[in-house]
């Protein structure tokens, strides 16, 4: 079983448009979107005492997904540092969308995360640019979203991530809309599209790319136990 805690700032489903496209909040729609028997979702927004996010349950969580948009700088920096410890120790984290300026984002990556953008609805045709990658799995060569926000390069992400997905917007820019990384013992995924104003989270190939990222994301047994210990040698010590 994999424990999964979606994180949502929860403050755009309060007013139209977004809370008619979703009315229970993003974090429903993507629990419900990747709800399966091998998952235990627990879901986490911002205005809970701690963000929701509590020392029991981050302690319990394998895999965190983190959804923010206007209210970064609201996260405290207490839970952010508690994530990343976290993360380094082999929890994975899946970043979404507006969470490229997130607070846990930039401290994982140690960059500005930083890229262009243009809100007008414009179609986006993502492809596999890693088909033999976990999070790829039955997951088209392409699909297409009719209407998304575009992010655009330049993107301000270190180079050691790995691209799983490239876009293309209908106004002619690019973007690596699907990127991972390692860091200590933790994975982290990087996945583009989820502006809040259309329904991309109930989109089949969107839902399969989180659900696969989840089980990527995982960590593998032991891998908790990332610290800096005291060894003992491996073979006989002579000194001089």
């Amino acid at each position: 079983m994999i424990r999964v805690t979606i994180w949502n700032e929860f403050r755009h489903e309060q007013i139209e448009p977004v809370k008619s496209v979703y009315p229970r909040g993003i974090h429903s729609a993507i629990a419900g979107g990747i709800a399966a028997e091998d998952l235990e979702i627990r879901c986490a927004t911002l205005d809970e005492p701690e963000h929701g996010l509590t020392d029991a349950l981050l302690n319990t969580t394998d895999v965190l997904l983190w959804w923010g948009h206007r209210a970064h700088s609201a996260v405290s920096d207490e839970v952010v540092a508690k994530i990343r410890t976290r993360v380094l120790r082999g929890m994975g984290l899946i970043v979404l969308h507006s969470g490229h300026n997130s607070k846990i984002f930039s401290a994982m990556l140690g960059s500005s995360c930083s890229l262009r953008w243009r809100q007008v609805g414009e179609k986006e045709r993502l492809w596999v640019a890693a088909p033999s990658h976990p999070i790829a799995r039955g997951v088209p060569q392409t699909f297409a979203l009719e209407h998304e926000e575009m992010y655009g390069e330049p993107f301000g992400i270190p180079d050691d991530g790995k691209i799983i997905f490239m876009s293309w917007f209908q106004g002619g820019d690019v973007f690596r809309s699907g990127v991972t990384f390692q860091r200590g013992s933790g994975r982290i995924f990087y996945f583009q599209p989820g502006h809040e104003t259309f329904p991309t989270y109930y989109d089949k190939n969107v839902l399969k790319v989180i659900s696969n990222a989840v089980r990527w994301a995982a960590p593998a047994e032991g891998e908790f136990a990332w610290d800096c210990p005291k060894c003992e040698p491996a073979e006989p010590i002579h000194p001089r």
